[in-house]
């Protein structure tokens, strides 16, 4: 999926999941609680449209852009939050923890990490070509056991793609006042191939991506990529101490969905929103209407 018209309408099908999610939270529809995507839209679509049949991809708490950019369902998604029988999981997982085909996500920072790991190198041992996708962000880069996971990713040579999505905020902490030295020298100390990336644009996330992606299919060794974005919402449902003056530029300047939209012709644009966002009233709609568990 690389047409400027497909890549535009995944875009835009996350951010309208998302301001949808954040819309109707205070009315209590929705179960526990949520991380939006809201900004980082381009790295989910940007990375997922390289995968191949049989890859795998491992999701952090903030986790809906990446399971829409790997084709799953708006419907199911919503059911899931809602608590429903036709969710991802039949309503038991809520916002954060999904299982679908090889799509998996957990809110335990940094415990995906060891997990994602372990399933790469189970795939070499099968000897099937599958890669693994590893979401994190720059919060989890606190974790210790990350490390433990990349000393061995590197040691067996596990096929594996450490995606390192750094919003520059970990919950309500920048991160200048988080993490000490450089985020590519962390990896780099494992002897793990990494690039970095500052932009919100899909077009220059989406070559760089395959790229690794084949780098790690083809000599069966991990890489990372990090890729410097923002986040336009809150941490979770409410809890943003930023300036509103600050998130106004942020979206003005960085919005990876009005970056790549200018690529299209204003009528191909509209249409393209008013099938979107039909579609995401007809997935509310019924996700609202579909039974709780038994």
């Amino acid at each position: 999926m690389t047409d400027n018209t497909d890549l535009y309408r995944s875009l835009y099908l996350i951010r309208r999941f998302e301001e949808t999610v954040l819309e109707n939270f205070t009315r209590g529809v929705f179960y526990g609680t949520t991380h939006t995507y809201l900004g980082q839209e381009a790295n989910a679509v940007g990375v997922l449209s390289n995968l191949q049949p049989g890859d795998i991809t491992f999701s952090t708490h903030r986790c809906h852009g990446h399971f829409l950019a790997s084709g799953g369902s708006p419907r199911a998604l919503f059911a899931e939050l809602m608590g429903r029988a036709t969710g991802v999981c039949g309503g038991r997982g809520g916002s954060q923890h999904l299982h679908w085909n090889n799509f998996y996500s957990n809110g335990v920072q940094g415990g995906i990490i060891p997990i994602a790991t372990g399933m790469a190198l189970a795939e070499k041992f099968k000897q099937t070509g599958a890669v693994t996708v590893a979401f994190l962000g720059d919060g989890t880069l606190g974790e210790g056991i990350i490390y433990e996971a990349f000393n061995m990713a590197s040691l067996w040579e596990a096929p594996i793609l450490y995606i390192l999505e750094n919003n520059r905020i970990a919950q309500t902490t920048p991160v200048e006042l988080a993490v000490a030295g450089g985020m590519a020298a962390r990896l780099a100390a494992f002897n793990i191939p990494v690039v970095e990336m500052d932009t919100s644009d899909i077009l220059e996330i989406l070559p760089v991506a395959k790229k690794n992606m084949n780098a790690v299919r083809n000599k069966i060794t991990p890489h990372a990529l990090i890729i410097h974005t923002y986040r336009f919402g809150p941490h979770s449902k409410g809890d943003d101490t930023r300036p509103p003056e600050e998130i106004a530029h942020l979206r003005e300047r960085y919005d990876p969905v009005k970056i790549h939209g200018t690529r299209l012709s204003d009528d191909l644009r509209q249409v393209i929103e008013a099938e979107i966002n039909a579609q995401i009233i007809e997935a509310f709609q019924q996700a609202s209407n579909d039974p709780f568990p038994v």
